[in-house]
């Protein structure tokens, strides 16, 4: 049995393609796409509901570990990727804070929804 998984094993190294879909320079990034989707969907929601603090830790999260992913060798452009969406979603959701909590958003939307 352990030739056989071994067999398995250096057929899959042998093929580039199949090689990286089984690391974890693959797997970690795909997993973690979850994060700048449900960024991305929350840009449609209510600006109340934003929390600041977690997305000032989400800007720093995904500023570090897109520096990381190209000081790692082989550089992984997935990882970036991931967290470049990530970091340009909580950038926009931290200017929705902002604008709904210290620069007037939350009374415009007052006044309009009293307007109606």
């Amino acid at each position: 049995m352990a030739a056989a998984v071994k067999a398995i094993n250096a057929k899959i190294r042998s093929n580039k393609v199949l090689d990286y879909f089984c690391s974890t320079h693959f797997w970690g990034p795909a997993s973690n796409f979850g994060i700048p989707i449900a960024a991305v969907l929350d840009i449609q929601k209510d600006p109340e509901i934003i929390s600041g603090s977690m997305t000032g830790a989400l800007v720093i999260y995904s500023a570090t570990f897109m520096r990381y992913s190209m000081a790692v060798t082989p550089k992984n452009y997935l990882l970036f990727a991931c967290h470049a969406i990530n970091f340009g979603s909580q950038v926009t959701q931290g200017y929705r804070y902002l604008n709904y909590w210290n620069w007037g958003g939350r009374e415009k939307a007052l006044a309009l929804k009293g307007g109606e």
